[in-house]
C-alpha cells in the first residue's frame, strides 16, 4: 500500500466560491458535528480571506463565528486552517505590520492552527514576515505557492520560492491552484522536487474544479509525495468550487493509497444541512453559473470564483461597445463573441503586465485592464488609456515584485504620466496603525473583546466593522435579502422600490460644492473630454471619482467614498450640481479569493 493521504474540508471556501455570504455562527455550529462524524477529515478550513468581511457585511460578529466553528474540531484533534493574504492579510489592500502581527495572536487564541500564507505575486517579502509572526504566536505557518501556467512559472521558479520560505521557518507548503489551470504533470514534478529536497515538509494541494483538471492534478501530486488534499461536499462541490471528497477518496483508494473511510450517514447529514442553509437564505446569493465547470477558463486563466462578477462587468462594457459599433454602422457583438474577445484580451494583457498569478487582487486588475481595453479600442483610442491607480500599482511594483517583465509600451506610458516604478519592500511602506484604532475603541467605549479580537476586527476591516457596530450592515443585508427573495418569487417591484433596494446597500457620492461635474482634467484649468464611468466600474477607497469645477474656477476632487462597484450615475459629464446633490452610488465590494 502507498503512503497515507489526509483530507481537508474547505467548507467555508465552498461558500465563497459559490456566492457572497457565509453561513451564520449557528449554522456552522450545527454542521460541525456531522463533519467530524464523517471520520475522513484531518483538517477543516475555518477562516480566512474575505470570510470575516462577509460576516460583518451580513451584520454578524466574525470572531464569534470563528471561535464557534473551531471549538468542536479543536476538541477532537482535527486541525484548523485559514487563508491569509500575506501583505493584505484578510482584505484586498495592504495591512500595517502591527495589525498583521496581532492577527496571529488573535487567530491562535480563537482556535486556528494553521495560517495558509500567500502573496498573489509569490513575492517572499510578503510571506516571510507572516511566517515569523505565526511562529511567535504558536501557529504552524503554511507558505503558499500560487500556481499558474506561463513561460516563467516553471518547476524551478516555484522550487526556488519553496526553498526560501522553508528556510524562513515554514514547515508546510500549499500548492494553491486557485484557477485550477495548473497542468497536472507540472504539479507532479513540482511536488517531487520539493519533497526530494525537503522530505519532512508537509505538502497540501488546493485546486478548484473550474476547468476540469483538478482530479488529474490530485492524482499527480499524490503520486509524487503530497500529504493533504483539499476537498468539498455536495451540494457545493464541483463547478467552480472543489472536487467532492467521495470521488477523491475513491480514486486514491483505487490507486493504492491509505485513505480514511467516509461515514456516509454523516456525509448525508452534512449534505442535508448545507442544502438547508442554501434554502434558508444563502442560496439567494449563489451565482448559478458557479455551479458549472467551464473549459473556457483554461484560455484566460482567471479564477472560477470571478466568473460571476466578470460577467456582470462584461454586460456593462458589452452595451457600451455595441452602442459604439451601432453608431459606426458596424455589426454588434453577441455575448459569446464578447466573452471570446475578453479572454483573448486577457491573454494579450497578461504577459505585458509581467505574468502576475491570477489570484485576488491581481486577477481583478488584469481582468479590468482587459475590459477597459476592449472599450477604448472600440472607440478608436487604443489600449491602456483607462487604467486606475490600483492597476498601475500592480504594474509599478507597489504590491510586490512582478514575476515577469513589464512591456516597454507600459514603461514608456508610466514615464509619460510621471509614474515611478519601485522595488521597495512593500510592507515597509505602510505605517503602523494599531494605536489609532485603540483610541477609536476607547472613544466609542467599545469592548476590546476576548484576546483583543474586537480591536483586531476594527483594525483589519474598519469600514465594515463600523457599519456592523452601528447596525447599518444588518439593515443593508436584510434589504438585499428581501430584494433577492422578491426577485425569485417573481414579485414586481416599483421603480421606487428597486431604487430603494439599490441605495440601501450603496454609498452615495455627494457633491461637496456647487459647480460642474467632470470625470477627468489635465493641469489646473483645462478639462479633457472623456468617457463617463460605466456601471460596474470598480473604485478603491478614497480614489477620486470625479471633479467639481467650482464657481471660482477651482477643480475639487470628489472621492469614491469607501470604494466598490459603481451601480448608478446620477450626474453626467458636464452636469451642474448644487452642494449636497448625489452624483452617483457605489456599492461596496463582495470580495472573492
Amino acid at each position: 500500500m502507498k503512503k497515507k493521504i489526509q483530507f481537508s474540508l474547505v467548507y467555508r471556501d465552498m461558500w465563497q466560491s459559490s456566492g457572497k455570504f457565509q453561513p451564520r455562527k449557528d449554522q456552522l455550529e450545527r454542521v460541525a458535528p456531522a463533519i467530524i462524524d464523517m471520520g475522513c477529515f484531518s483538517r477543516v478550513e475555518t477562516n480566512g480571506g474575505a470570510f470575516e468581511q462577509v460576516n460583518l457585511l451580513a451584520g454578524e460578529n466574525p470572531n464569534e463565528a470563528v471561535r464557534a466553528f473551531c471549538k468542536p474540531f479543536n476538541e477532537v484533534g482535527i486541525k484548523t486552517h485559514m487563508l491569509d493574504r500575506g501583505l493584505n492579510a484578510l482584505r484586498m489592500y495592504p495591512v500595517p505590520d502591527d495589525v498583521r502581527r496581532l492577527m496571529y495572536k488573535v487567530k491562535h487564541a480563537q482556535g486556528v492552527d494553521i495560517p495558509r500564507i500567500f502573496c498573489g505575486l509569490n513575492d517572499v517579502r510578503n510571506i516571510i514576515p507572516s511566517i515569523k509572526w505565526a511562529l511567535e504566536a504558536g501557529m504552524t505557518p503554511q507558505a503558499t505557492l500560487c500556481i499558474t501556467t506561463s513561460p516563467i512559472h516553471t518547476v524551478e521558479y516555484y522550487s526556488n520560492i519553496a526553498d526560501q520560505v522553508i528556510a524562513a521557518g515554514a514547515t508546510e507548503i500549499c500548492l494553491k491552484d486557485m484557477a485550477g489551470i495548473g497542468q497536472p504533470a507540472m504539479l507532479g514534478k513540482l511536488t517531487k522536487a520539493i519533497k526530494d529536497k525537503h522530505p519532512d515538509v508537509i505538502i497540501q494541494y488546493h485546486g478548484h474544479s473550474g476547468p476540469g483538471l483538478s482530479m488529474a492534478s490530485i492524482l499527480e501530486v499524490c503520486n509524487n509525495g503530497a500529504d493533504v488534499i483539499d476537498t468539498a461536499i455536495e451540494p457545493l462541490s464541483w463547478g467552480k468550487v472543489h472536487p467532492d471528497i467521495i470521488s477523491v477518496q475513491s480514486m486514491l483508494k483505487n490507486e493504492g493509497f491509505e485513505v480514511a473511510d467516509i461515514d456516509m450517514n454523516a456525509y448525508m447529514r452534512a449534505r442535508t444541512l448545507t442544502q438547508e442553509f442554501i434554502d434558508d437564505w444563502l442560496g439567494y446569493f449563489i451565482n448559478p453559473g458557479n455551479k458549472h465547470m467551464s473549459s473556457l477558463l483554461l484560455g484566460c486563466g482567471l479564477p472560477g470564483g470571478m466568473m460571476g462578477s466578470m460577467m456582470a462587468d462584461l454586460a456593462g462594457i458589452h452595451r457600451s461597445i455595441n452602442s459604439t459599433l451601432k453608431s459606426k454602422g458596424q455589426p454588434e457583438l453577441t455575448t459569446d463573441e464578447m466573452l471570446v474577445k475578453l479572454f483573448d484580451e486577457v491573454a494579450y494583457v497578461w504577459p505585458r503586465v509581467g505574468y502576475p498569478p491570477l489570484v485576488t487582487p491581481f486577477s481583478q486588475y488584469v481582468k479590468n485592464i482587459a475590459l477597459l481595453n476592449l472599450l477604448t479600442m472600440a472607440q478608436g483610442k487604443g489600449r491602456f488609456v483607462m487604467m486606475d491607480d490600483s492597476m498601475w500599482g500592480m504594474i509599478l511594483g507597489k504590491s510586490g515584485k512582478i514575476p515577469g517583465t513589464i512591456d516597454q509600451e507600459l514603461v514608456e506610458l508610466a514615464e509619460k504620466q510621471g509614474r515611478q516604478f519601485t522595488d521597495a519592500d512593500p510592507h515597509t511602506l505602510i505605517p503602523d496603525a494599531l494605536e489609532g484604532f485603540k483610541k477609536e475603541m476607547q472613544d466609542n467605549n467599545w469592548d476590546f473583546g476576548q484576546d483583543d479580537e474586537e480591536l483586531f476586527e476594527l483594525a483589519m476591516h474598519p469600514e465594515q466593522y463600523r457599519d456592523y457596530k452601528s447596525g447599518m450592515a444588518k439593515k443593508r443585508m436584510l434589504a438585499d435579502l428581501q430584494k433577492a427573495k422578491d426577485a425569485k418569487l417573481g414579485a414586481k417591484l416599483t421603480p421606487e422600490e428597486v431604487s430603494a433596494f439599490k441605495h440601501a446597500k450603496a454609498d452615495a457620492i455627494v457633491s461637496p460644492f456647487k459647480g460642474q461635474v467632470f470625470f477627468d482634467f489635465e493641469g489646473s484649468s483645462e478639462c479633457v473630454p472623456c468617457l463617463e464611468p460605466y456601471i460596474g466600474q470598480h473604485y478603491k477607497e478614497g480614489e477620486t471619482f470625479c471633479y467639481i469645477q467650482t464657481p471660482w474656477g477651482q477643480f475639487e476632487p470628489v472621492p469614491a467614498a469607501l470604494g466598490g462597484k459603481l451601480v448608478e450615475i446620477a450626474a453626467r459629464q458636464g452636469s451642474r450640481v448644487n452642494r449636497g446633490d448625489v452624483i452617483a452610488y457605489i456599492e461596496r465590494d463582495w470580495i472573492n479569493s
